[in-house]
């Protein structure tokens, strides 16, 4: 692993970062298959987990890849509104966190719900929120796509 890839730090060279953003991207996709497999195994808790972490890190990648920094806030919303500014779809992520204020802030909140309060998620809790961060990636997957890496407007 090169030097200085630790999360939270900046690459300071174009190589350092296409791998830091491909593992942030590796691990999402990680996470999600792992929510996708605790919901049909009836892990809900565990599904939620992981699709707040896919999400969390996808963004970030993202927001890696054309920045060069990773950002210091967790927040899904926030996440998602800077990918929207840097992707040029500002006006399309504001209508989808609108639409799914509710559902995104439950997201949000599984990180800490599902590991330290006594909480449990349903099956259909579950199933909305893996739904969701497929959602999610899918939409911001779809507009990465379609610009060019690193670039910005």
């Amino acid at each position: 692993m090169p030097v200085g890839t630790e999360a939270g730090s900046i690459a300071d060279d174009e190589e350092s970062r296409e791998y830091v953003v491909r593992l942030l991207e590796r691990r999402a996709r990680n996470a999600l298959a792992r929510a996708e497999r605790s919901l049909e195994h009836g892990d809900y808790d565990g599904a939620v987990f992981d699709a707040e972490q896919a999400v969390q890190l996808y963004l970030e990648s993202v927001i890696l890849e054309h920045t060069g920094a990773t950002p210091h806030t967790h927040n899904i919303r926030r996440l998602l509104h800077v990918v929207g500014r840097l992707l040029g779809f500002a006006d399309e992520v504001r209508e989808f966190v609108a639409r799914n204020r509710f559902k995104l802030h439950t997201l949000e909140d599984a990180y800490y719900s599902s590991r330290y309060l006594p909480k449990e998620f349903t099956r259909e809790d579950a199933s909305e929120l893996v739904g969701l961060a497929r959602e999610v990636i899918g939409l911001v997957e779809s507009r990465r796509a379609r610009r060019p890496t690193g670039k910005e407007d």
